[in-house]
């Protein structure tokens, strides 16, 4: 073999080499994505991301994996897929709670562990009413009765939330700036399923949760719901009275939204974004959600971050607002 059919036999195999390597790396997905779920089951994300997961595999052709990573109020979760390789196998399933998490570090003066510009948005799912929820023996049957309770100076009225500052504690910061400071003790746990475990044996008689994740608990009569957080009131329990119907003007939702860590490709991205549209329309996922009492709220990767900026600086006002207290 001369020089000059070397030379062109390697340039050749070359070329082909990296064809194919590239062709290798634009293969995604080629093996299982992972969501991870930032909280406990029994709460609204593990209701929302299971029937998405199991909806996408057939889009994707790979398994879709949800692996529980909570505590903290769902910081625990968050962090795992920050710092996470950007190469669309780690995802995100978090919630409302997720957007005042660099301002809670800032209040207590720490290191900010994770802040919204880690994270990429691929869609909003749901945006789930939240509602008022006291123990069923509790003899309160109006958002009135309750209230005038909870200011008594005795009052020894348990709240429970899913994590101090987290998603379902900050309903009570909007509900607290309408009727001013009420008299509750604070019971975090480490998630929504958990803190519904809490007031179910009566160890809280407060909280606030979604519909939801309380809808069979309310149909069985061990929950009463006495107020919705909504703009308007939910179609699963009709008979609850919103908040602004009752003179207080409070509205906030309980969203679930799936990200990505940031600097994730764009093709990637794109890829993703396309395959939780298609399985999030799905009929199968909308009658899981139906019989959840869930309603689709679905958002686009950047229409969600429109809408995460807003509601990123409401949150950031309500954890100041706990803050004072």
């Amino acid at each position: 073999m001369d020089r000059r059919s070397f030379v062109i036999g390697t340039a050749a195999t070359t070329a082909a080499l990296a064809t194919g390597q590239a062709a290798a790396q634009e293969a995604y997905p080629s093996h299982a994505v992972t969501i991870v779920n930032a909280f406990p089951p029994g709460g609204i994300n593990d209701i929302v991301t299971r029937p998405l997961a199991s909806t996408m595999e057939p889009i994707l052709k790979q398994p879709v994996v949800v692996e529980t990573k909570a505590g903290a109020a769902g910081q625990v979760g968050a962090q795992v897929v920050a710092s996470a390789k950007p190469d669309g196998y780690t995802l995100l399933s978090h919630n409302t709670g997720i957007s005042g998490y660099e301002e809670v570090d800032k209040l207590f003066g720490r290191p900010v562990k994770t802040k919204r510009s880690d994270f990429v948005t691929l869609a909003r799912l749901v945006a789930d009413p939240v509602l008022l929820l006291v123990n069923a023996d509790l003899p309160y049957k109006t958002l009135k009765e309750f209230i005038d309770a909870a200011k008594k100076p005795d009052s020894t009225l348990v709240f429970s939330s899913g994590g101090l500052y987290g998603a379902t504690h900050l309903p009570l910061a909007y509900l607290e700036k309408a009727t001013g400071p009420l008299k509750l003790r604070h019971l975090p746990t480490n998630g929504g399923g958990p803190a519904i475990t809490a007031i179910l044996g009566n160890n809280a008689q407060v909280t606030t949760q979604s519909v939801s994740a309380t809808l069979s608990h309310i149909k069985s009569g061990k929950l009463r719901a006495l107020a919705a957080f909504s703009a308007e009131r939910s179609k699963f329990v009709p008979d609850v009275p919103t908040l602004k119907e009752l003179g207080f003007d409070v509205e906030y939702y309980l969203w679930v939204g799936i990200f990505a860590p940031k600097a994730t490709p764009a093709p990637i991205v794109t890829t993703l974004r396309s395959a939780i549209k298609q399985a999030a329309n799905s009929d199968a996922f909308k009658t899981v959600l139906a019989n959840a009492g869930q309603e689709l709220a679905y958002l686009d990767g950047p229409e969600f971050q429109k809408f995460w900026d807003e509601d990123g600086k409401r949150s950031d006002e309500a954890v100041i607002s706990i803050g004072k207290q």
